[in-house]
């Protein structure tokens, strides 16, 4: 193991830097908590509502915090515990930060988010490439999330209806992303003959599709909280029994 680096990416100042970061973040979040709340009350929202609000966003939260746990849990063993603890805490996605990861490791000559050939510099790298990245998302919505809000609000209500660019989009990105990755699983099957990951990604996708079916199907739409956290859970434990075997 690579002792030296795992003890710099886990020193104690790091651990305070991060928690200083997410003091603030918790204070602002309070902050607009109570603003809020007054605001309610002040257009004439009743109290016990806005409570039963509260505890209610505050449940739901915490299902789809169970997948941000495991992905810090991921991320720990190759970028420390305070760098994944902050980069999963604040903006970002799990899948963005997962993937623009491992990318960035990969660009730097590693072979992947492998603790035995991490160094500090490679994870200078990769934490400039996840931290850098994220930005783009907080200037857009800067300079021209009001314009474009503007414009979604005039949106005559036949064409609101049906599926939008964004829409689209979105699906388009998550399609190539998926035959990439799955691209280069295949690729990695045939030339080395490792099937872990392209076996780890088909339980992955097998959970989720139990999870749609009971989601879209039987209307359970609860379990849609659970998906992505249950997908990556079972594909882990799927993992270690492959390698075992």
């Amino acid at each position: 193991m690579n002792s030296e680096y795992v003890s710099a990416v886990n020193a104690g100042y790091f651990y305070l830097i991060v928690a200083c970061v997410l003091l603030f973040i918790t204070v602002m979040c309070c902050v607009f908590l109570v603003r809020s709340y007054r605001a309610g009350v002040a257009i004439g929202i009743e109290k016990k509502v806005l409570k039963k609000t509260i505890i209610s966003s505050a449940t739901f939260t915490l299902l789809p915090s169970i997948s941000i746990l495991l992905g810090v849990i991921a991320l720990s063993g190759t970028l420390g515990v305070p760098f994944s603890w902050l980069r999963l805490s604040v903006i970002g996605a799990l899948q963005y930060e997962l993937n623009v990861a491992e990318i960035a490791a990969r660009a730097v000559g590693l072979t992947g988010l492998k603790l035995s050939e991490m160094n500090m510099s490679a994870f200078v790298t990769v934490a400039m490439v996840m931290t850098v990245s994220i930005l783009g998302g907080v200037f857009c919505c800067i300079f021209f999330l009001k314009k474009y809000l503007g414009k979604i609000q005039k949106t005559p209500a036949k064409e609101a209806s049906g599926p939008s660019f964004g829409d689209y989009a979105v699906t388009c990105m998550f399609v190539g992303l998926c035959g990439a990755y799955i691209g280069s699983y295949v690729g990695t099957l045939t030339s080395s003959g490792d099937y872990m990951p392209l076996a780890v990604a088909g339980v992955a996708a097998a959970v989720m599709a139990v999870f749609e079916y009971f989601t879209n199907k039987k209307g359970l739409a609860v379990l849609d909280n659970f998906s992505l956290a249950a997908s990556m859970l079972v594909a882990m434990i799927a993992a270690v029994f492959l390698n075992m075997i």
